[in-house]
């Protein structure tokens, strides 16, 4: 819509909607000017309207979105429930663009995935031989915002079993999950290509899958994924991945190149550079030790079976996410200097 035509009215679909009906009604309204620019793209109505409603009088109206979602589904019962907090809700609903349709179906397949996929029953030792070489694990920092990072190494892949590579990077981003911070939501990934070419490269399918899991049941839980130092001929690779990334997380994608400046400077604002290891243009060093790894992982295990209340001595969360009854991990790979 050319914003420098007068701007109908929406057609509200629920009383969401009234409060920018009548400023879009009001041509005397100081924000009319603003409410045309946002209303030019449809797509993104719903999230665009609440902005507008919370500049304008102060309060949150995506809780009332939250609700008409939730109202939509079906009964839940157990982790289901437990998964479905209000949290989640909005995560969905903004992978969605506020779309209480949309955000429906993606939350009805994804709890059908987990239900068939069960990633919170996954244990550690399940997978343990796909991190013998440590090509994915947590680190032992953080980001500048406290966000839990996931290192993968593409360049270390040890196994061949489609589904188990899966299991595995499920496992994790649970992991990493349950251990973020009670302000954080999202993860961080550092993708290191070194050792990586087409001979041991992932297969189209492999990362195809990963990017659909990451895409369709974990929406908005990337923050950042950074691809340090990819070699030209990824590029080849990456013409065909991207295909299946959706505009959303594809602006969340970083190339990141040590001698390229402007790929410095991004990556010191996201990572203290002392904290950050060399492999990545940092001064931390961290060698990766399966043996230890393994070790936190059980300990993990134990307190994601209390999350999740497998363990029934374990009280009830109320619907709270894991980063507010989960205890803080101080250190998920200790380091081993060098």
């Amino acid at each position: 819509m050319d914003r420098r035509t007068s701007a109908p009215a929406l057609q509200p679909k629920s009383s969401l909607c009234v409060v920018l009906n009548d400023f879009l009604l009001d041509s005397k309204s100081p924000t009319r000017s603003r409410v045309q620019d946002w209303h030019e793209n449809r797509s993104n109505k719903y999230s665009k309207y609440f902005m507008l409603e919370k500049n304008i009088h102060g309060g949150d109206k995506f809780t009332a979105v939250v609700k008409e979602l939730r109202t939509s589904l079906a009964p839940l019962s157990g982790r289901s429930l437990q998964y479905c907090n209000d949290a989640c809700l909005r995560r969905y609903l903004e992978a969605r663009n506020w779309n209480v349709d949309k955000s429906k179906k993606m939350l009805e397949e994804s709890l059908k995935w987990r239900s068939t996929f069960k990633p919170a029953e996954i244990r550690w030792h399940e997978v343990a031989v796909e991190g013998e070489t440590g090509k994915a694990f947590t680190a032992n920092f953080r980001d500048r915002d406290g966000r839990t990072v996931l290192i993968l190494r593409p360049g270390m892949q040890n196994t061949t079993a489609l589904d188990n590579q899966m299991k595995h990077l499920v496992y994790l981003i649970e992991n990493a999950i349950l251990n973020l911070p009670q302000a954080q939501e999202q993860i961080s990934w550092l993708i290191d290509f070194t050792g990586w070419s087409l001979t041991n490269n992932v297969p189209i399918k492999s990362a195809r899958e990963t990017v659909n899991i990451l895409q369709n049941h974990y929406p908005e839980r990337l923050a950042i994924a950074f691809l340090y130092n990819p070699p030209r001929i990824f590029e080849a690779f990456w013409k065909i991945v991207k295909y299946f990334v959706d505009p959303k997380t594809m602006q969340k994608v970083k190339f990141v190149y040590p001698k390229n400046k402007d790929s410095v400077e991004l990556m010191k604002s996201y990572f203290d550079m002392d904290n950050l290891t060399t492999e990545f243009g940092g001064k931390g060093n961290l060698k990766y030790d399966h043996e230890e790894f393994s070790r936190q992982m059980a300990q993990d295990d134990v307190k994601a079976a209390k999350f999740w209340n497998f363990d029934k001595h374990h009280p009830e969360t109320n619907g709270y996410s894991a980063a507010e009854v989960a205890p803080k991990t101080e250190c998920l790979a200790p380091p081993v200097i060098v």
